[in-house]
């Protein structure tokens, strides 16, 4: 006898979808050639990479062999993108397509590390107009904070918390910050992102000993982590708490926002954006730009206004960290 269930596909591996059952089995799950044949779902404009993608609601037909059909995919409250990286060897040109992570989230949980990979703020920021873009929470986490210089520490607490953005500074070897970053992320469905090496898997695993993700390290020749997630997956902590990891960025650029939008994703340059004599103003050169007399000002830190520049500048590119 077919069952007829409602689901969230908590992990991709190739072409098998995976969900729980109402018992909480798992259940692989194909994609039927009509959703394949859509180059995106009804609420995306743009083509996509992913169809389905973690966190995604589905309903499902699960046969008396154990394998899953999905049948409907739910539109989404939300979802967490980039465009995605050029395959190695192409020229550099053509259509960019957009790589989702994860969907029906409330919280990007960004990670980084205070040193060994130091703190990079550019690729903090990267992820931020990103998260804003799709009207999703930041939490910034400051990680290693035993091996870090303690006022840097502080200054980048500083200048996200003046953004208004939730900074939570954390140690696993010195266990500070842990109760703090889970106490913020209860009761929610968080994505954890950041830069390989920054101590994610660890900082997950002193938050839930039971879910036991594996840690990888940091190379000594580079300086930068070796991937040990190499895909998001979702996991359940209990009933009302979900975190979503995902593999370590090595790139990052923004998806589908355009250079005179930029500005309204810095959450931190939007009380100055309206005051400007243009209001097409970049913020770049333009007189009587109230973004750059606040940044003169020390309004607006300098350090986040040159992550306006940069990715002004590259909005059409891939950086590479």
């Amino acid at each position: 006898m077919v069952r007829i269930i409602l689901s969230k596909v908590y992990k991709i591996e190739s072409k098998d979808y995976y969900v729980y059952d109402e018992n909480g089995n798992s259940v692989i799950c194909r994609l039927p050639g009509r959703f394949k044949n859509k180059y995106h779902l009804k609420q995306n404009k743009q083509r996509v990479l992913d169809i389905v993608t973690v966190g995604d609601k589905v309903k499902i037909s699960l046969n008396q062999d154990g394998r899953g059909e999905i049948l409907k995919i739910f539109e989404r409250k939300n979802y967490f993108s980039r465009k995605a990286p050029r395959l190695k060897g192409t020229s550099g040109k053509g259509e960019r397509l957009e790589q989702i992570f994860a969907a029906n989230i409330d919280n990007i949980v960004i990670v980084s590390s205070a040193n060994h990979p130091e703190f990079n703020n550019r690729l903090v920021d990267r992820i931020t107009v990103a998260a804003e873009s799709s009207h999703v929470d930041v939490i910034i986490v400051i990680n290693k904070s035993d091996i870090g210089v303690k006022e840097e520490i502080e200054d980048w607490k500083e200048i996200y918390s003046n953004c208004g953005y939730t900074v939570v500074v954390t140690s696993v070897k010195e266990n500070s910050g842990i109760y703090q970053l889970g106490e913020t992320i209860k009761n929610s469905t968080s994505l954890f992102c950041g830069q390989s090496g920054v101590g994610k898997s660890s900082l997950l695993n002193s938050l839930y000993p039971q879910l036991d993700f594996r840690v990888g390290e940091v190379s000594e020749a580079t300086n930068k982590g070796k991937h040990t997630t190499v895909a998001s997956v979702l996991q359940n902590v209990n009933n009302t708490t979900a975190i979503i990891d995902s593999p370590g960025i090595r790139e990052f650029a923004p998806y589908g926002i355009k250079k005179e939008d930029l500005s309204h994703h810095f959450i931190d340059l939007l009380p100055f954006v309206n005051n400007c004599k243009f209001n097409t103003c970049t913020h770049l050169h333009e007189p009587g730009c109230a973004v750059i007399e606040a940044v003169d000002d020390e309004l607006i830190s300098v350090e986040r206004y040159y992550s306006y520049l940069n990715i002004l500048e590259n909005i059409e590119d891939v950086p590479k960290y």
